[in-house]
C-alpha cells in the first residue's frame, strides 16, 4: 500500500511556498528550488492506487466512459479495482512474470488506463507505442524494451505488429483491444487466487520501474526513459498539493478532467495517474478531431484540461474565424484585447505592482462576457476554469486572452526525463509567459551556456540498455542536463528559450534560436508548421506550411474557395497575410537574427510524412533534406 500525500482541508489553499534563489557573482539567479509539498513515498507502488480508492471510497466516481449513445457512465472506485484484479489476474495467468514488459499501442482510452494498472498489479513495467507509429518505430521499441507481450487497439495496428513478429522473437502475445482481448483475459484469469496478485504488488517498490517511455527522437532512435513508481508519486503527489484549485475544486462542480492527449505520452500518463491518486473523475476522449472532439467535451463538461498549445491556438482562432463569418471580426478583437489588459491586470495586482483591473476594465469584461468569453468556455466544454498546458511555450499573449476570458492558465515545462512537469506556474503568483517556478520538491539550475539542469524527485536515472535489461546511470551529481537552453529572471521563473542542439549560427557568427520565432508564427491562424532556416547562411529564412481549417476560412472570405492550393501558395494576397504575421514576430528578435524572406509550402509537415515526431516536434534534419531546393531557392540572389 502506497502512502497518500497528507491532504490539505477541503476548502483551503496551500500558503504559496517562495523559492530560494542562488545568484552569481553579478548578482544575476543561477538557481531556484521550492521545497517539497507532499512527503515522498517510502513504500508500495502505482499499483495500490486503485484498491487503496477501493477502499477509501468505494462509491465514489474515479472515472467515466462514454458510453455508444454519447452518453457518460461513471465509474466507481471499487468497480475499477475489481477490473484491474481481473485484467491482472489474466496477465498472470497468461506466463507473464513480474518485470516482464507489456507495450501498449493504443488510442487514449479507458482500456489503456485499465491496462496500465492492471500490468502494474501484475508485476509488470508498461511500454507505450504510440497509436500512429510506423511498422519499424514499433519495431524499435518492441526490440528494445524485450517486450513479451503487446496490446493493440485496432486489426491496422496489429499488422503493424505482426508484420515485424519474425524480429521479435521474444514477443510472446499480441492481443487486440477491440475484438475483446480485456474480456479474454478476464476469462483466462478467473482460476488465479487474488491472493497472488497481491503477492505481485507487495514485490513492488517506489525505486521499481513503472514504465519505459520513448523519447520523440529528432535525432535519432529514440531512447527508453525508465521511470520509477515513485518518480510518478514525486510529481503527482506535489502536483496535486501545489494544483489545489485544479485537483480539489472547491466550485460547485466537481473537479474533474477529460483526456484526450496521448497516454503514449508521459504529459497525458501523469495527468492520468495524477487523476486517480486524487479521484477527480477522469474521461478518455479518443478522436481529436475538432468535431469530435467539441462533443466529447459537451457531453463531459470537465473543470480542467490538460492541453498543449496548439488547442488552445485553434479554440481562439476558431473563435475569430467564426465571429469575421458573421461581420463582427472588430467585435472580437476588441473583446480580445480587453481581455489581455485584464488577464495581466490580475497578474500585475497577484505580484503587487499594480491595482488590479480598474471599474472600466471590469465592466467591458462584464459586456464581452456573453458576446465572447462564454463561447469560447462553451467550446471547452462551459465548466472548465484551468488548462495545464504544456509541450512548447504558449505566449503571452494567448495566456493574458485566457486568463481574460475566466480560463486560468497553468503553464509548464518538463521531458519524459522529468515524468512530466518539472517548473509550473504557481496558482497564486503566475507571471504570464514563463513556465513558472519549479514544482515542489525541485531545483532548476541554469549551467554557464545557459542549458538548463533539473534536480527532484521526479527526474529519472537514466536511459534504458536493452542489451542489460537496466538503466544506465546519466545525472551529473544528482543534476539531469536537459539539452534546452532557458533564462531565469530577477524572481526565479523560467523562460525557456530553446534547444541547444537547434541553435543556428550565420555565416556571420550570429546565434539565432529559432523557437521564439517558430512559436509565435504557428500561433497565427493560416500557419501549421514553420522552420527557421539559417545555418551557415548570411540571413534567416522560414519554411511555412498553412493551416487547413484557416486557409479553408481565409479562401471563404475572399471567395477562393476554388482556387487549387498548388496556386495558393503563391498568392499575393496570401503572402501579404503571411508577411505581416512574420513582420510581428521579427518584434521578438534583432535585425540579424530576423526572417528575411519565407516561402510557403504546399504541403504541410506530418508524421506520416516523417517530418514531425508524434509528440509533434520537427525533425529538421529531414525537413531540410526534402525541402532542400526550396531552401537554396530562398538564398539565390
Amino acid at each position: 500500500m502506497s502512502t497518500p500525500p497528507a491532504p490539505s482541508p477541503a476548502n483551503t489553499v496551500p500558503a504559496l511556498v517562495e523559492p530560494t534563489l542562488v545568484r552569481d557573482d553579478r548578482g544575476a539567479v543561477r538557481q531556484v528550488s521550492v521545497p517539497a509539498f507532499a512527503p515522498p513515498v517510502r513504500r508500495g507502488s502505482l499499483a495500490d492506487i486503485p484498491f487503496d480508492n477501493a477502499r477509501e471510497a468505494p462509491a465514489e466516481a474515479v472515472l467515466s466512459r462514454k458510453q455508444p449513445d454519447g452518453s457518460w457512465q461513471d465509474v466507481t472506485a471499487a468497480e475499477f479495482a475489481a477490473e484491474v484484479m481481473a485484467v491482472a489476474k489474466g496477465l498472470v495467468a497468461e506466463g507473464l512474470r513480474g518485470g516482464d514488459r507489456l507495450a501498449i499501442m493504443a488510442r487514449t482510452t479507458y482500456e489503456w488506463t485499465l491496462l496500465d494498472f492492471a500490468a502494474w498489479a501484475a508485476g509488470l513495467v508498461t511500454v507505450p507505442i504510440y497509436p500512429t507509429s510506423s511498422a519499424l518505430q514499433a519495431r524499435w521499441i518492441l526490440q528494445d524494451s524485450g517486450a513479451a507481450a503487446c496490446a493493440v487497439e485496432t486489426a491496422d495496428q496489429g499488422r503493424i505488429v505482426s508484420q515485424e513478429r519474425k524480429h521479435l522473437p521474444g514477443l510472446a502475445h499480441l492481443w487486440q483491444l477491440d475484438t475483446g482481448a480485456l474480456d479474454r483475459l478476464r476469462k483466462r484469469g478467473e482460476h488465479i487466487p487474488d491472493a497472488l496478485v497481491t503477492e505481485r504488488r507487495a514485490t513492488l517498490a517506489p525505486e521499481t520501474p513503472a514504465t519505459l517511455i520513448y523519447t520523440s527522437g529528432t535525432t535519432g532512435r529514440p531512447k527508453g526513459c525508465v521511470l520509477t513508481h515513485g518518480n510518478f508519486f514525486a510529481e503527482v503527489d506535489n502536483a496535486i498539493e501545489l494544483l489545489h484549485p485544479v485537483f480539489k475544486s472547491v466550485s460547485k462542480y466537481p473537479a474533474a478532467t477529460l483526456l484526450f492527449l496521448p497516454l503514449s505520452h508521459v504529459f497525458g500518463r501523469m495527468v492520468a495517474i495524477g487523476c486517480l491518486r486524487a479521484r477527480v473523475r477522469l474521461g478518455h476522449a479518443p478522436s481529436i478531431a475538432t468535431e469530435d472532439l467539441l462533443a466529447d467535451l459537451a457531453g463531459f463538461k470537465p473543470s480542467f484540461l490538460l492541453a498543449i498549445p496548439y488547442v488552445l491556438e485553434k479554440v481562439y482562432n476558431t473563435g475569430r474565424a467564426t465571429a469575421e463569418k458573421m461581420g463582427r471580426a472588430s467585435s472580437f478583437d476588441r473583446a480580445a484585447r480587453i481581455a489581455q489588459r485584464y488577464g495581466r491586470a490580475v497578474e500585475a495586482a497577484e505580484h503587487g505592482t499594480g491595482p488590479g483591473p480598474g471599474l472600466g476594465l471590469r465592466a467591458a469584461r462584464a459586456l464581452y462576457d456573453p458576446l465572447v468569453y462564454r463561447r469560447i468556455r462553451a467550446a471547452l466544454g462551459g465548466h472548465v476554469r484551468y488548462a495545464i498546458c504544456g509541450g512548447s511555450p504558449l505566449g503571452r499573449r494567448l495566456a493574458a486572452f485566457y486568463a481574460g476570458a475566466g480560463i486560468e492558465i497553468f503553464e509548464g515545462y518538463g521531458l519524459t526525463e522529468t515524468t512530466a512537469a518539472a517548473t509550473v506556474t504557481p496558482p497564486l503568483k503566475p507571471r504570464l509567459g514563463t513556465v513558472g517556478w519549479p514544482m515542489p520538491g525541485t531545483a532548476v539550475r541554469l549551467a554557464d551556456d545557459g542549458e538548463v539542469l533539473l534536480s527532484g524527485g521526479q527526474v529519472f536515472q537514466g536511459y534504458w540498455d536493452g542489451a542489460s535489461g537496466t538503466a544506465v546511470p546519466v545525472l551529473d551529481g544528482g543534476w539531469f542536463a536537459t539539452g534546452d537552453l532557458g533564462e531565469l529572471d530577477e524572481d526565479g521563473y523560467l523562460t525557456i528559450t530553446g534547444r541547444k542542439k537547434d541553435i543556428i549560427i550565420t555565416s556571420g557568427g550570429k546565434n539565432v534560436t529559432p523557437a521564439p520565432l517558430e512559436d509565435w508564427l504557428r500561433a497565427h491562424p493560416l500557419v501549421s508548421q514553420c522552420m527557421v532556416v539559417g545555418d551557415n547562411r548570411s540571413f534567416i529564412t522560414a519554411l511555412i506550411t498553412l493551416e487547413p481549417d484557416g486557409l479553408a476560412h481565409w479562401c471563404r472570405m475572399r471567395k477562393k474557395e476554388d482556387v487549387p492550393l498548388r496556386d495558393l501558395v503563391h498568392d499575393e494576397e496570401l503572402h501579404t497575410a503571411l508577411q505581416r504575421a512574420v513582420d510581428e514576430a521579427n518584434k521578438l528578435v534583432s535585425r540579424a537574427e530576423s526572417i528575411r524572406k519565407f516561402t510557403v509550402l504546399p504541403v504541410d509537415f506530418t508524421e506520416e510524412g516523417g517530418h514531425l515526431t508524434p509528440s509533434l516536434k520537427l525533425k529538421r534534419d529531414a525537413i531540410a533534406r526534402d525541402f532542400a531546393a526550396e531552401i537554396e531557392e530562398l538564398y539565390r540572389k
